[in-house]
């Protein structure tokens, strides 16, 4: 087929490939996504840079860890063996987390790996603080001399003079043991200032504060504030939860934005800030008034007869009794008195909390 003026003017400008060049396609096989865990070792690639040439790169495929973020989706590093440079990062199809899909942060890592400006080693102030002045230190300078000044302060009993900072804190815990034992009440990271308001319930309720709900075999997946393209660390979760509503799961936002999550909500409520649990209230009544709750669990895994003790004690020590006193605690909380709170139809409290209670032990949560 002859080219037109346009495509003649595209291929000079190298706009378009060369449409004079004989197209044999049992040169290069099918189209795939990611290389065989097999080829890793040895993986080829063409040069996107050499083209229209065909210039093949040899790389070594080395798993790692995305940290821009922490759900610590899995990454490749694209390693030339010629050069021994990290050419790129792309996602780990093996990552049981991410299953190779990233969002730009991955792939973006390659900035970081080349920034001009990295700290590469251990630096210590050189003048008074603020004035800009550094010099370099070897390892073992740094760590001598700040476990020293760590000893110092423990040994005298001047633990308040001991901060631990960390940006990305990737260890799950193992620092806090550490600080503790040493009588150290000093632990600060950016997630104190990032998430730690919705962590803080979940660290108090069951000593973990990431968790990572069934979202895919849910029946219905209710956000609070939390969402699948914004979510600092909900890539993973984000798959999942797509997973659950194309086989049936009906999703509910609870924002005062219509966040890009929310147009994709079944139910979406925009509650006053800082009136969500008085929506939780309500619906926490609705579902103990019509039975809707797992008794096995609240039998055995809450501690419902303490309570009674402490608020209760003339009362028998009774789990039936102690649903219809915890139905009385909650008679305030209507729906009517959610919908005041939260500004929003009583209806939709009605309507999304009908659908909550119906969910049972399928009730993902964020």
């Amino acid at each position: 087929m002859a080219k037109t003026f346009i495509e003649g003017i595209a291929q000079k400008l190298r706009i378009i490939p060369n449409l004079d060049r004989e197209h044999d396609s049992g040169n290069y096989g099918p189209l795939r996504k990611y290389p065989a865990a097999e080829e890793w070792n040895e993986h080829i690639e063409l040069d996107a840079n050499a083209w229209p040439e065909r210039v093949e790169r040899k790389y070594s495929l080395v798993p790692t860890t995305c940290f821009n973020c922490e759900s610590a989706c899995g990454l490749l590093a694209y390693v030339d063996k010629e050069t021994g440079q990290v050419s790129k990062f792309e996602g780990n199809p093996h990552h049981p987390g991410s299953r190779g899909r990233n969002c730009a942060k991955g792939p973006a890592t390659i900035n970081q790996i080349q920034d001009t400006e990295r700290i590469m080693h251990p630096m210590r102030r050189v003048g008074a603080r603020g004035n800009g002045g550094w010099e370099r230190i070897s390892w073992d300078e740094a760590l001598d001399e700040i476990s020293a000044k760590i000893r110092a302060s423990l040994k005298t009993g001047a633990v308040d003079r001991v901060v631990y900072h960390v940006g990305r804190p990737g260890h799950e815990g193992f620092m806090n043991r550490v600080l503790r034992a040493w009588g150290v009440d000093g632990h600060n990271s950016h997630t104190n200032i990032c998430s730690a308001g919705a962590r803080t319930g979940y660290a108090l309720w069951h000593k973990f504060d990431r968790p990572s709900p069934d979202h895919t075999n849910a029946k219905v997946i209710l956000l609070t504030s939390s969402h699948l393209e914004t979510g600092h660390y909900f890539n993973p979760h984000a798959q999942r939860i797509l997973e659950g509503m194309m086989d049936g799961a009906k999703l509910i936002v609870i924002d005062p934005r219509l966040s890009n999550t929310a147009a994709m909500a079944d139910h979406w409520l925009p509650t006053w800030p800082g009136s969500e649990p008085a929506l939780f209230l309500a619906w926490a009544k609705m579902i103990l008034e019509r039975g809707l709750y797992d008794r096995e669990f609240m039998e055995t895994q809450v501690n419902w007869d303490a309570w009674m003790k402490a608020v209760h004690p003339e009362e028998a020590c009774e789990f039936e009794r102690f649903i219809e006193l915890l139905i009385v605690e909650y008679a305030e909380y209507t729906p009517e008195f959610a919908a005041e709170e939260c500004r929003i139809p009583v209806e939709q409290v009605i309507e999304a909390g009908e659908v909550v209670a119906g969910a049972g032990s399928r009730l993902c949560t964020h």
